[in-house]
Order: structure tokens, then sequence, then C-alpha cells
């Protein structure tokens, strides 16, 4: 039960300071006023404390009391998480709904995780048996995609005396511990974890695995690895969204944690919509049986930005210590800087680069850094992955703001976007000539071992082809293309191949949406070997303007149209048909 201890003497926005706060600590939970609105105390001075209120504060007064609950703010880690809607710090939307209708009620408090659904326990271990920190000690079928593997919490082993199959809600007993000072530690599903504290592991391990998006400029281009970091900035209306729901929505992470951090609510609604209608193009069920949404958008109280990307990121590490693949969408880190500006602002700090906060890059490294490859704890050796992929929304797409720059100087992958694309209507609009991956090195072995070392050296010419065309292109813009060489028309007529049949998709097409990552290998393949035979009937003395209006190239192009399991037999059919087309022309030329 919370204490009263303090009184407001100052109320600016979503900062409130209260007075005889003395006893409280810094992050510790605070309800503040009758109505009973969550803070968080961000400082202290004497016994005066600088309280941000994750709840609308208007009508809040001088004098009103503030209670102190002596925690801090925490996430509740069990069965009932995967298909949950939670706002900024873990309220189930859909149960507030159910309470309090379309609006929430300021003060509401609604427990995280339901205290009256039953869960099957099944245990995986006995009595007698010892169990360290990190031990699975039994499961729950959560939804038919995921297994819940209930862990023992961190600093806590011993040896089992008591556990039993059965129907339990998250607040029962499921297991009974004796430590090595022999006290008895009951164990329920539930754990509380502070947000703001990254869960333990044991070590980590180089990434070496690509994170497959079914997105074929990320995939053979820019790839991130699976317990990567990559952010996604650029201008507005060039597709960061878009891009986040498409990685949220295809990605082959088995576990997917989406925040919408400060985002407009009719985008965030388009997610909670659609979701529950995707089917997971790996298991065949609903793509939600995998997915934790959190949403606080952008007319939600602007100091809960900062606690939903900790609330996500804490439920992504839960995961990832059960030796899941998880990835979280963070979309986006600037609303969130945006808030810390605020916030900083009405504490009267001193301002750092255009008023942000001095801490900022720090902040931001701290969220990138919980990201990663690790060993968890346990004693069964298992390994998860965290990738934390997060869009940056600098103003006019400005990539020298201290956003973008902090964020840079700590992830590895930047996937640039261009509003330039995005208004030619090229979707995926990343830049392929300043997106970067400091990935590659590590990867190239797995894509060697299961793409061949060919893919490798395709997707390298194939990035020098598009590398010259941007090189021609200045050319082109001055004396048109008809004036160049005709092996440079030819190199530009395959770049725009790759361009426009390989690197765009079309986020509509059931066929063309996600592209595993065989297809992309014999896509890449199909549309370069068209230059070894155009090469050849250029040194039959074809004239070029025949082969690029070539019947047949349309087939090339429609290639990225036919459906996964047509491919192998489809593509080698149009090799030989453009084949047979390029040696009537030759032939036509030699008749002559």
């Amino acid at each position: 039960m919370a204490e009263k201890i303090g009184k407001i003497i100052k109320v600016a926005g979503p900062l409130v300071i209260a007075e005889h706060m003395s006893g409280s600590r810094m992050f510790d939970v605070v309800r503040v006023s009758d109505h009973h609105l969550v803070g968080e105390i961000i400082e202290l001075r004497g016994d005066t404390a600088s309280i941000q209120v994750y709840e609308e504060t208007g009508g809040i007064g001088v004098g009103e009391p503030v209670y102190l609950t002596g925690a801090p703010l925490s996430v509740e880690l069990g069965p009932g998480l995967i298909t949950s809607i939670f706002d900024g710090t873990q309220r189930p939307l859909d149960f507030i709904k159910e309470k309090t209708g379309d609006f929430i009620t300021r003060g509401i408090d609604v427990p995280s995780l339901s205290r009256d659904k039953k869960w099957h326990f099944v245990p995986i271990v006995k009595i007698g048996d010892k169990v360290v920190e990190g031990d699975i000690i039994g499961t729950v079928k959560e939804t038919e995609i995921v297994e819940h593997k209930i862990l023992i919490p961190p600093g806590v082993s011993g040896t089992i005396e008591k556990i039993d199959e059965g129907n339990f809600t998250i607040e029962e007993n499921v297991c009974i511990l004796k430590d090595n000072d022999g006290k008895t530690k009951e164990l329920t599903m539930m754990q509380k974890w502070p947000v703001r504290v990254p869960r333990p592991y044991k070590k980590k391990i180089k990434p070496t695995i690509p994170l497959i998006t079914g997105q074929r400029i990320l995939d053979t281009f820019v790839p991130v690895a699976k317990g990567g970091t990559s952010c996604v900035p650029g201008p507005f209306g060039s597709g960061k969204t878009v891009i986040q729901h498409q990685l949220a929505k295809w990605c082959d992470a088995e576990i997917i944690v989406y925040v919408g951090c400060g985002e407009r609510g009719n985008e965030m609604t388009d997610v909670l919509t659609e979701f529950p209608e995707l089917i997971d193009p790996e298991s065949g069920r609903p793509l939600m049986e995998r997915t934790v949404l959190i949403a606080n958008t952008s007319n939600m109280p602007v100091a809960a930005r900062e606690a939903s990307v900790y609330t996500g990121i804490t439920i992504a590490e839960y995961f990832r210590d059960m030796g899941y693949s998880v990835a979280l969408m963070a979309d986006s880190t600037s609303r969130w800087a945006e808030a810390m500006r605020e916030i900083s602002g009405r504490l009267e700090e001193m301002p750092g680069e255009e008023g942000y906060p001095a801490y900022l890059g720090r902040r931001i490294a701290e969220f990138y850094e919980r990201s990663g490859f690790v060993e968890t704890l346990g004693s069964d050796k298992r390994e998860g992955a965290l990738s934390v992929i997060g869009a940056v929304s600098p103003p006019g797409g400005d990539l020298s703001d201290p956003v973008v720059q902090s964020t840079l100087r700590v992830v590895r992958v930047f996937w640039s976007l261009k509003a330039e694309l995005a208004y030619q209507r090229h979707f995926p609009a990343i830049s392929w000539l300043e997106s970067y991956t400091l990935y590659q090195d590590n990867l190239d072995q797995w894509y060697e071992k299961n793409l061949g070392e060919e893919f490798i050296e395709q997707r390298n010419y194939a990035m020098a082809l598009l590398q010259k065309e941007a090189e021609l292109q200045e050319i082109v813009r001055l004396v048109g293309a008809e004036s160049l060489p005709e092996n440079d028309r030819l190199t530009l007529e395959v770049a725009k191949s790759i361009r426009e049949d390989y690197l765009q998709q079309h986020a509509f097409h059931d066929a063309d949406t996600y592209c595993p990552i065989d297809k992309q290998r014999l896509m890449l393949d199909l549309i370069l070997s068209f230059e070894p035979e155009a090469k050849r009937a250029l040194d039959a003395n074809v004239q070029f303007d025949k082969i690029a209006y070539l019947p047949e190239l349309e087939l090339i192009a429609r290639a990225k149209y036919l459906p996964s399991e047509q491919v192998k037999d489809e593509f080698p059919k149009i090799k030989e048909k453009v084949k047979l087309a390029i040696d009537k022309l030759i032939e036509e030329v030699q008749n002559r």
C-alpha cells in the first residue's frame, strides 16, 4: 500500500515538484494527488523531489499529497504478455477498455497481466533437482506458436522441494525451493523487473546469423545480424513506419515487440487493426500469436514515451532469456528524445545541442546496448538474441540532427531513407548507396554456407553496377544516354533492372511483400544472367536498342511476382527464353 509522504509545491506540465520527500529514492514510483497518477522520481534535492508524471496532470494543484510506493518502475513478466496491447507503463489497453470505455481514465490501476486466467503449467524438473538462476523449471503453452518458459528469477538458486503440474494463475505458487541457507522460497509464474535495469546474462557472443526480413535490399545489401542494432532515419513521409511494420510482420525473429513511441495515433491504429489479420509465414498462424504491442501515441502523456521504450526492451530481454530470437521495433526514438528535452527544460537543466539534454547520447547508447546475441543465465547453455531496430525522425530529414548522430555512434547498421525514392513510389525507399552495415564480415560465412560463394560474388558485382550507374548518371544528365558507349548503356540497363526488378518490392502483393532468401538468390542470378547474353549480342554487332527492347525482358521484370514454390522451375525457363531471343538477334545480323 502506498504511504502518504509528500506535498506538491509546483506543477509544470508533466513535471511535478513535491516537498517532504525524505526517504524516497531516485526512480521510485510515486502516486501523485488523490487521483493516484503514476509518476517517477527523476531528481532529488534535499527533501524536494522532481517527479515526471506518466498521466495528464491537468487540474492537479499545489498542496495535494504524494504517495510513495517504495519500488522502482517495473514490469510484470509472465504468461499473458504475448498478444497483449499495453500503454507505455504496461497498462493493458484491452482491460482498460472493458473497465472504462474507449478513453483511459486518470489514475486507473489495472494489473498488467490477468490475475484470473489459469495457465496449464508443465514442470520439466523434479523434486530434489538443483537449479540455479535462469534455469527453466516448466513451460506454459501461451499461444500455438510460443511456448512460455518459466524461469528461476535472477539471484535465486536452490533445490526443488515441491513442484506440480496443473492449472494455475500467475500469482499461485507452482514451485517451492530450498536455498543454500535452508530457507524456502515460493515461486510463481510471474516475475517483476525494474525497467531501467538490464536483465543479466552470462556473456555476449559475436553475432553471425542474419535477421532475415524478406526485404531484398536489406537481406542482400545491408543485412542486420540477429542480436544486432539498426537505425532507420528519414524525413516525414519517407516510409519509416511502413518499414517497421514490414519488419515486424515478416522478419524471422521468434518474438516481436513493437513499441509505438510518440507516433501518430492513426498509424498505431493501422498496426492494431492489421496485425490480428496477418498470417505468420513460418507457422501459418496469426502473427499476433508471437507479438507484443506497446502503444504510446503522440496524444498520450509525453513523459510516458521514455517509459515505453524501457518497458518494451525489458519484455524483449525476458523472452531473450528463454532462448528466443527477439526483434524490438522502436518507432520512433526521436519522439522519446523530444520528451527528454521537454522534461529537461522543465527541470531547468543546462541544455546541450539543439536544446536536447547533455545526457542524450548516453541514454540512447544505454538503450541500444541492451541488444545482443547472448549466452543466457542457467545451466543448459541457452543462447538468445535481441535485435533492436529504431526509427529516427529528424526534422526535415537532416541527418546532422543530434538524435541521428547519437544513434549512428552506437548502431552498426544504417538504413538511409530517401524522400525522393518514396515520391517515386520506390518501396522500400532505402538508398542502396548511402546505407551501410558493419556486420557484413560476420555474416558472409553464413551466406556462403547457405547460399553459396556465387551469391556473395553476385551481390558485390550488383553493388558495383549500381555505383557505376550513379557515376554515369552525371554524364547522362548532360548529354543523354544515347551518346554513351554501348557497354555503358548496357550497364545502365542492368543497373535499372536491379533497382526496379530486385530492390523495389510491392508491399501489397502476396508473392512480393515477403521474399524468402532462396528466392532472392535465384532472382539476383536471373537478373545478372542477362548481362553476359547481351554482351554476346553486342560483340556480334547487334544494335543495343534491339537488345534493350526484347519482349523477353518483361519476363525478368515480372519474375518477382511468381510464388516462391514456382521459382525453381520457372527461372531456368526464363533464362532459356532470353538466351534463345539473343541467339535469334545474332542470327539475324549474321544472315544479312
